[in-house]
């Protein structure tokens, strides 16, 4: 049986990338550029994978998902910080000793928070949306006041742990230690995903109550209880998402989640709303668009990625893929 799935859009990464190689002139600077491209992507994928599940799955304007990204920077600051013996340590296993309990409990810490940000701000305005992005964007701002009031307002450092810092040498380009463990962060994170929402029963129950809520209602299933469930793993994977940007900044402050939201919303507008595998490709995109203009333009950088939506929403006006078309 011939599959319906549209390739298209996977070429649109490597295409970028080969339009960039005459620009850039250089092969090593290109493929260092490549490199920190992809691995910032994924950085923005995993903060963006869980907006996409919100808005896609349960059709919510979470504009207060950057105190969750804040809000797992800080409390990775919090454990590293007393893990002074592993991160220092010039050993990849045990600086991962102390990275993966980071990450596990700022996962656990933003999905708490998502729970009662999701009962007390989102839950009063189900269906519309005008008031979502207006509750929401409200529950940020008290949310990173609340991240001051425990953390302070200050800038803090949140250096890599030794094994990772540094970098290699390939064909003559740098190549970054921590960009590498990005990626394959970030592809764990998109397989995972990809696995739950098309391989097993949750995923299937959720994307039945996406299409039709009261028929599996019908069948005994509580979907809101699941549709919780979505927002608080959404919630989760931001606050990943905040220990992998915090490290890849190698600082961080409680306004960095209002800072990255803008590109986040940039990479869930282009992978088309509720999309995974748009979400994964349009966060490359993002990725590798923000490096070759900040080398080749930087006076342009910030206004690259817009005018990178702008086309791909010529080229699909839906995305790139649209909810329902994968």
């Amino acid at each position: 049986m011939k599959s319906d799935f549209d390739y298209k859009p996977l070429l649109l990464v490597p295409v970028l990338a080969l339009i960039a190689l005459p620009l850039i002139a250089s092969g090593s600077t290109w493929l260092t550029l490549t490199v920190a491209g992809l691995a910032m992507g994924m950085i923005i994928f995993i903060i963006a994978s869980g907006l996409t599940l919100v808005f896609g799955l349960m059709n919510v304007l979470n504009f207060g998902h950057g105190v969750f990204i804040a809000l797992g920077a800080f409390v990775a600051t919090s454990v590293l910080g007393l893990m002074g013996n592993f991160t220092g340590a010039a050993n990849l296993w045990l600086n991962l000793l102390a990275v993966v309990p980071a990450m596990l409990a700022a996962m656990a810490v933003a999905a708490v928070i998502g729970l009662v940000f999701e009962r007390l701000i989102v839950r009063p305005v189900y269906g519309d949306h005008l008031k979502q992005i207006l509750t929401t964007m409200g529950g940020m701002i008290v949310g990173e006041e609340l991240i001051k009031v425990v953390w302070g307002p200050e800038q803090i450092p949140l250096p890599l742990p030794a094994a990772l810092q540094g970098s290699w040498l390939l064909a003559g380009a740098v190549i970054v230690k921590y960009r590498i463990l990005a990626v394959v962060v970030g592809v764990l994170v998109f397989a995972l995903l990809a696995w739950t929402l098309t391989r097993t029963k949750i995923g299937l129950l959720i994307r039945a109550g996406v299409q039709d809520r009261e028929m599996v209602e019908s069948l005994g299933y509580r979907i809101g209880r699941l549709f919780v469930g979505v927002f608080v793993a959404g919630s989760a994977l931001a606050g990943l998402g905040g220990v992998m940007w915090g490290l890849y900044q190698q600082s961080v402050v409680p306004q960095m989640g209002s800072e990255v939201l803008i590109l986040t919303f940039i990479v869930v507008i282009i992978g088309g709303l509720g999309s995974t595998a748009g979400a994964l490709i349009g966060a490359l995109l993002v990725g590798l668009m923000a490096n070759y203009t900040g080398f080749l333009v930087p006076k342009v950088a910030l206004f690259s990625n817009i005018g990178l939506m702008v086309a791909v929403l010529l080229w699909r006006p839906e995305g790139i893929y649209a909810l329902g078309k994968r």
